[in-house]
């Protein structure tokens, strides 16, 4: 009797854009696993019941990105501390226990900056944005050891909102090139950047040049302030790899293998 076909996907609305069938079909194919990673577009109002018809189907787990986040966490029977400290699930399981949720964007995140710069040790971080990235980003930043994370996003709401949920520093908008004073590290979590939106507005003066410069989007790989920032001398690292390395904990759990994630998959994924 053979084993049954292993299936995996990504849930979205849309969800034709995602990468991470070609990311996670990398890996099926490198490892030589009888299995399948699909694009599942399913509307908002039709997540729950799809959710109980999925492991039906032979699904073993799914990514779920937006706008399902949120539905996800409250529909999980299982939750992980740090997903539910983010706010938010990105990684689900299908198990006896029922349906178990995780938060992998943290893991990502950590794992694409010690890529480039192994002794990453953020003490005073300034964040620019304040939406569902950035909640991940801060969970990371505090878990690495963080003292002071400044937080400044265009809704001044969203960023009080977010401060003073997680503990850190609110900064006014129009404060935002002074907050880089002194700052290790720099974090975009906006679109602004990405391709078909304006620059980031942003002057680096402040910023010191032995400081990281990342920024999470990746459609281009090397963003306006990614090239303002490597024009001064700053390490800069793009958001791909975030992409990469938050994949590797579910593929692990699903397919029962610790993938790689290396030049190889990073070709793939651009479709080089």
């Amino acid at each position: 009797m053979t084993a049954p076909l292993k299936l995996a996907g990504v849930i979205g609305f849309p969800v034709a854009h995602s990468r991470s069938p070609r990311l996670h079909g990398h890996w099926l194919q490198r490892y030589g696993i009888d299995g399948h990673y699909v694009p599942l577009q399913i509307a908002p109002e039709d997540f729950n019941n799809a959710m109980k018809m999925l492991p039906k189907m032979g699904f073993i787990g799914v990514n779920v990105t937006i706008p399902h986040k949120e539905a996800a966490l409250a529909l999980a029977d299982v939750v992980s501390p740090l997903a539910r400290r983010i706010g938010a699930v990105n990684t689900l399981t299908f198990t006896p226990r029922g349906l178990e949720a995780d938060n992998t964007d943290a893991h990502g995140f950590t794992w694409n900056i010690l890529d480039s710069a192994p002794d990453w040790a953020p003490r005073r971080v300034a964040l620019i944005g304040a939406g569902g990235a950035s909640r991940a980003v801060i969970a990371a930043l505090q878990d690495k050891g963080a003292t002071e994370i400044r937080l400044t996003n265009r809704s001044a709401a969203r960023a009080v909102h977010l401060a003073e949920e997680f503990g850190v520093t609110a900064v006014r908008w129009d404060e935002r090139d002074a907050m880089l004073e002194g700052c290790d590290t720099l974090i975009n979590a906006t679109s602004l950047g990405m391709n078909g939106q304006p620059p980031l507005p942003l002057r680096l003066d402040a910023l010191p040049q032995s400081a990281i410069v990342n920024d999470l989007v990746y459609t281009p790989l090397e963003t306006p302030l990614l090239a303002m920032a490597r024009a001064r001398g700053n390490t800069v690292i793009d958001g791909l790899g975030m992409l990469l390395h938050q994949a590797a904990p579910g593929f692990e759990r699903w397919f029962g293998v610790a993938p790689v994630v290396d030049a190889a998959l990073r070709e793939r994924v651009l479709g080089v």
